[in-house]
């Protein structure tokens, strides 16, 4: 293949998805890598996954923004300290939306990933969106990102620039599955939605991926607190 590699961005939080997303990029790209923070709970972590994931997959490019509109407008259980983060519920019969989704959080993302797209000239934008398996939240479902990329050809100077989402049609299992032939390095992730030192294992974020890893008969490497990495099926 003749040429430099094409430029990909990646919206890398430091969890599990947007890791293997790197991963993903990192191998068929010359990919940035794009962090946000927004005030979170567990903002330092976060932050700290993403330099290490960066590290390991040889990520050169790195842009980290401070997004304040989000943990202002607050509504969250992870930007607002008053609003509890819920133990897991079993999600196949979860009618609402959990108050641990941040009201279009996605769409604030999106917007630095297309605007730094066209500065180094990168046509494509990996995000971890999840659908299956998930918590339900409106701004990860297929039709939102069709509807998001026609609003970037609208409104860019070439109209070229796409947002990919190769994970959401896939179980959590197949996830981890995937990370692991990409050697996605998931020892360096972040999920929790509460603690800082030790993955609390029973938020959703924690059951989801616990239940990911166990399901492929691997185990997860970050540290839970208590024996929460034991008891999950």
């Amino acid at each position: 293949m003749s040429g430099s590699p094409k430029r990909a961005i990646v919206l890398l939080s430091g969890g599990m998805d947007s890791c293997v997303c790197a991963a993903l990029a990192a191998r068929d790209y010359n990919a940035a890598a794009l962090h946000i923070s927004y005030g979170q709970r567990t903002e330092a972590r976060e932050r700290q996954s993403f330099l290490a994931i960066c590290r390991r997959l040889n990520i050169q490019d790195k842009l980290i923004v401070r997004n304040e509109a989000l943990r202002a407008i607050g509504g969250s259980a992870l930007t607002d300290g008053n609003i509890p983060v819920p133990q897991a519920q079993d999600l196949s019969s979860l009618q609402e939306i959990p108050v641990t989704y941040v009201p279009f959080r996605n769409a604030h993302f999106l917007a630095v990933a297309v605007s730094w797209a066209e500065v180094l000239g990168a046509e494509k934008i990996f995000i971890g969106a999840v659908e299956q398996d998930s918590s339900g939240y409106p701004d990860c479902r297929p039709a939102y990102y069709e509807a998001f990329n026609r609003v970037i050809k609208a409104g860019t100077k070439e109209g070229k620039i796409e947002v990919f989402t190769p994970l959401i049609a896939m179980r959590k299992a197949e996830i981890v599955r995937l990370g692991l032939e990409l050697a996605a390095p998931f020892d360096l992730t972040w999920s929790c939605y509460s603690r800082e030192d030790k993955a609390c294992g029973v938020c959703d974020s924690c059951t989801l991926r616990l239940r990911a890893f166990a399901s492929v008969g691997a185990r997860d490497p970050i540290p839970y607190a208590a024996q929460h990495q034991h008891c999950m099926m």
